[in-house]
Parts: structure tokens; sequence; C-alpha cells
């Protein structure tokens, strides 16, 4: 199934609290109910598009909608409340106003609390016609399709004193063929000094010319100290997943590196996933760092291949995890899915002769379990360190908690994770594309509900000092990637407090007093799209 992108859009803001620690109040998942049959509501010939549109958001919900138990009656939700004369901002209103309902920990964003966590819409007449993410937003899409200048920056610093710092450079973009890099520091865009004095026009420039403009022109630091003017002109490019692979040589042991940046769809993921770890089996790896610190989601049958690359063939055909539906949709109730077309790569599909609604399809617990398939020639990996932060959610979670039933030597190292254990398919309202929470995945022993993030073994702040972030990726200079290898040569992390074990649970809030880490005009997609369904 062909689905289209969708990466929030930030701003800057002064902040005061670390970006990437995202912690909220972890508590039990409540028992699902099977969701009471709702009457219809009385809809009149009179009844305007955006009405028909707030009824459906609701009644969709009653019936997909991970926590439909926890909704109330259409009388009482009054979904027309919401009609607003900015369809689209109405429903979004609608849409956080369902997802109170749920408790805190799940659909609650912390960080961002008047925005849904997990759910959200898709307007899919904004479509880029190259790249299904708008320009201004400035990010490659999950079928790997990039329109912008090709980074993702940083504010790190004061008010008084900061930098713009490049987290990130995306393969086959403008910045790259640049010769930009991680690391590297803009001090002037367009000829304006971007070093000091931080107020709300300075973001506005940057914004506007970081993320909206069709060119820019840049003075680029290196940590070198040589300074060189860039201009950088925004162009289509296709850009695979993969930020950097090395293998690194201790003795006889040998370390393979991956920093992987998104789960993009499998087409798109699988060359370069393949020639990676032909890399790593050639060299004989036996210890894995796989850095997911930017790395939000995307597909699940991209992160299943993962695992399946990196799991040892002894735990073939073993379960590597389970999706949840709600009860309404286990028990083949959800009738209102009959409105909904099964497509795959946009076309309709049939069995024996009749078209397929979602509707149609299996959402019970066996029919939604996945085991492992082994994919590759490495076959004998010992440790996995992971690097994780903030940014780190759904999919990239998912290959954590999967792995961790069957490979004993797995670390994380960094910041507690973004916490995303659930997933979602498109329903279609309209001209709108509505993901609703809609599962909940857990791994072979049950393991999962980490609402709240993953806390890491050892708690590693990127940025804590002015000579951190800036090596590129692989780097063995770059200050987790050089705790992580460290830990596997010698059996320390280097500059942290060690942690008894793996957490799937809350952690305290962190906070500061400068504005650590922030990336204006955008944030990176965070979700787990499912785009493979079976039948009954």
């Amino acid at each position: 199934m062909k689905i289209r992108r969708y990466t929030f859009s930030a701003r800057l803001s002064i902040l005061v609290l670390v970006i990437y620690g995202i912690a909220a109040a972890g508590c039990k998942k409540a028992k699902k109910e099977e969701a009471q049959p709702e009457p219809e509501p009385v809809v009149t010939t009179k009844s305007s598009r955006a009405e028909l549109s707030a009824d459906s958001m609701f009644l969709y919900a009653k019936e997909v909608y991970l926590w439909n138990d926890l909704l109330p009656t259409y009388e009482v939700f009054n979904p027309r409340q919401y009609v607003n004369s900015d369809e689209e901002a109405g429903l979004n209103n609608e849409l956080f106003a369902i997802t109170r309902y749920a408790k805190n920990s799940y659909e609650y964003n912390k960080s961002y609390p008047n925005e849904t966590k997990y759910s959200y819409i898709f307007d899919t007449d904004d479509a880029n016609p190259v790249s299904y993410t708008l320009p201004a937003k400035s990010s490659v899409d999950l079928e790997g399709n990039g329109y912008d200048f090709g980074f993702y920056v940083g504010l790190f610093g004061t008010e008084a004193s900061y930098e713009v710092r490049v987290l990130a450079v995306y393969k086959g973009s403008p910045a790259e063929k640049a010769g930009i890099k991680r690391g590297d520091v803009f001090t002037s865009i367009n000829g304006i000094q971007v070093t000091a004095n931080y107020t709300s026009s300075v973001e506005d420039f940057i914004n506007a010319a970081l993320f909206d403009a069709s060119a820019v022109t840049l003075k680029v630091l290196k940590n070198t100290g040589i300074s060189s003017d860039v201009v950088l002109s925004r162009t289509s490019y296709k850009s695979n997943p993969i930020y950097r692979d090395s293998v690194y040589t201790s003795g006889a042991k040998k370390i393979g590196y991956l920093a992987f940046a998104r789960f993009s769809t499998l087409t798109n993921a699988q060359p370069a996933l393949d020639a990676a770890f032909n890399k790593f089996a050639v060299a004989g790896v036996t210890d894995l760092i796989v850095d997911f610190r930017y790395n939000g989601g995307g597909y699940v049958s991209t992160a299943q291949y993962l695992a399946d690359l990196i799991a040892p063939s002894a735990i073939n055909s073993r379960v590597m995890y389970k999706e949840y539906f709600n009860s309404t949709l286990q028990n083949g109730k959800a009738s209102i899915l009959k409105n909904q077309i099964f497509l795959v790569n946009e076309q309709p599909q049939y069995q024996n002769g009749k078209l397929l609604t979602y509707a149609d399809l299996d959402y019970s617990a066996n029919g939604n379990t996945y085991n492992f398939a082994k994919k590759g020639s490495l076959n004998n990996v010992q440790n996995i360190v992971f690097l994780v932060s903030g940014n780190t959610a759904s999919a990239s979670e998912l290959v954590i908690n999967s792995l961790k039933p069957y490979i004993t030597g797995i670390q994380l190292i960094g910041e507690q994770t973004y916490g995303k254990p659930v997933g979602f398919f498109p329903i279609t309202i309209d001209k709108y594309e509505v993901y609703f929470s809609m599962f909940e995945s857990k791994n072979s022993e049950g393991q999962g509900e980490y609402y709240s993030g993953m806390e890491p073994n050892y708690t590693l702040k990127e940025i804590s000092g002015a000579n951190d972030n800036k090596y590129d990726f692989g780097d063995l200079s770059e200050k987790l990637l050089a705790s992580a290898y460290s830990y596997l040569v010698n059996g320390t992390y280097t500059g942290v407090v060690k942690k008894s074990s793996v957490k799937l649970s809350s952690g305290s809030s962190i906070s500061g007093t400068k504005m650590e880490s922030f990336s204006p005009g955008r944030e990176e997609f965070k979700g787990m799209i499912e785009d493979r369904k079976k039948t009954k």
C-alpha cells in the first residue's frame, strides 16, 4: 500500500528544556472492553461537507481507535462543535479532543501538550508532486524522495551565544554534494551572522532561509576551524536511509556501525541495508552499534527486515512481535470499515471477484503475529548497542523490543526514547487521511507498553559541552559512538553512570538552562505504518 508521508512541522521557540528527553508519567494500560454499538446520529440533508467529515471522524474512532472503549457517545462528544471555517484546523481540534479520552501516558505529549503524540491528519491535496512532504517542511519522505537543501540542523547554546549546527546530511542531497557534513556550523546565512542575540526575528529569518527559500548562501565552519561559503539550491533528489556504515577492528573483535535515518519503504531501504550487512558479514562482525538517534520510525515491514538481518538463523520462525487491535476490530465488528476500500499501491484488491474493504481484513492477534525469517549472511551477532534519543521512536523502538528476548547482549546508550508502541493505517475521510492509533505491538514475551519511552542502560547526553556533536557519523571521536565502542571493547562506557537494565517505563523529566538542541522548521516523522494486512 502506498502511504503518503506526513511530517510534523514546528517553529523555533525559546527553550529551557532539553528537547531530546521526552518523559511522561507511566501508567498501566487500561483493559480494553468491546465497544457497545453506537446509535447512528441523525444527519439531515442540509449537513455540510465539514459537518459530515466531523461526524465521520468520531464514528470511525468509535470503532477503530485503539482506546475506543474510553470514548463517550456521539451525543456527549458532539463532533459538530469542532466544525471550523478552516476545515483541517477543525478536524485537528476534534482529533485532539478524541485523544484526550485516552490515558495521559498514551496520547499525551509532555513537550507539546496541545498536540497529539501519535494520531494525526494528512491533507492529500497538499501533497507535493515530487515529494509527499511539503517543501517548507524540509525533509526526505518515506519513499526516499527529497525536495530541500538536505540537512537536519539544531540550535545549541544560549540566547546570548548559540550555534546553528548540522546534525545530519541526507544522502544524495544538495548539501551532501556541496561537502556539508554532520558537525558543521552555519555562522552566517545569506550574509547575516547567526551566532548571538537570538530573538523571534532571528527565528523567522532562519526558518525562511533554511526551510522556505529556493536558494541559500551559507558560511560553513568545519571542526578544523576552516570556513567556506556554500551556495545551495533546492532540488529534487532520491535518498537512501543509511547515513553511514563502518567496520572497526580491535584485536580479533570486529564491530559494525550503522547510522539509520528512517524506515522508508522496503523498496527504498533494502538495497542499502543489504549492502551494509553484506559488508558486515564479509568482515566477520560479531558486535553491532546501531545509531537510531534521529530515527522516528516508518514502515513496519522495513523494521522487520532490519531485525531479520540482525537476528541469528537459530531463531527462524520464532515470534518477532504481535500487533494488538481493539476488541471491536479483533471480533470483526468494525462495520464502518466497509466504507474503506483496501488498496495496495493505490490499486483496489479483489478476492474471488469480490472487492475487498478494510472490513474484510483479519485483526486478530494470531492473524497479526510476525515471525523471524533470517535475511542475509550475518549470523553471529552477540552484542548490540543502540544509540538513542528522544527522537528515537516507533519502528526503531519496535526493532529494539523485538530483538530483546533473543539477544541478551543488548544495551541502550543516550537518552530516553520517544515512546511509541502503537501504529496505524490510513482512514480516508473526504480529502483527508486520518491516522488514528490503531494497534499496539508487543514482543514474544508480551513486553511493550513503553508509552513514556525506553530508558537507556547508560544515560549520556549528546550535547553537554562545547566540543560535543562536532564529528560526523562513524567518527570514533563522536561522544556517543566512542562510548559504545569503549563498552564493546573494554566492557565499560566512558563518562556515564551505569543502570542495571533497560526499562520500558517512564523516567524523570530533564531540564536545563540552555537551548541545547532544537531543529528549526521541522521535526522528523514519528510513526509506525502497517502496510501489510491479511484477509480473514
